[in-house]
């Protein structure tokens, strides 16, 4: 169970604030989605979210940018499972070029880390 990792890819649709900004929450919530599928594939059951230790907003999120958030369990207990989770930016929108541009980044941006604990069932 321990380096059972998932991955989700998504482009970012919605802003939050001026600038084409998302809220750092955005990626909380993609990393909810990680979890809940970890914990299907790991024990059978969603979870639960118990809480986060740390976070880490390290880059700006865009609406056009395309992100992959990854989920990997890192420590098992009974009932829970300590995970690491990223949020990284593979393309960028590029609107100095035109309202559609965007490109590829190389190397990507880590945008956010954080560690987490889920909550199973007793099995």
């Amino acid at each position: 169970m321990i380096g059972t990792t998932v991955t989700h890819r998504r482009y970012v649709a919605n802003a939050h604030y001026a600038g084409n900004l998302v809220e750092g929450a955005y990626a909380l919530g993609l990393f909810g989605d990680a979890a809940t599928e970890l914990c299907i594939r790991t024990d059978g059951d969603e979870g639960l979210f118990a809480g986060y230790e740390e976070i880490r907003f390290n880059e700006p999120i865009y609406a056009g940018d395309v992100v992959e958030v990854t989920a990997s369990v890192t420590r098992v207990g009974t009932r829970s499972r300590r995970v690491e989770f990223t949020c990284v930016v593979h393309c960028r929108r590029q609107p100095e070029v035109s309202a559609s541009a965007s490109r590829v980044l190389d190397p990507p941006l880590v945008a956010v880390v954080a560690t987490g604990t889920v909550v199973v069932p007793a099995g």
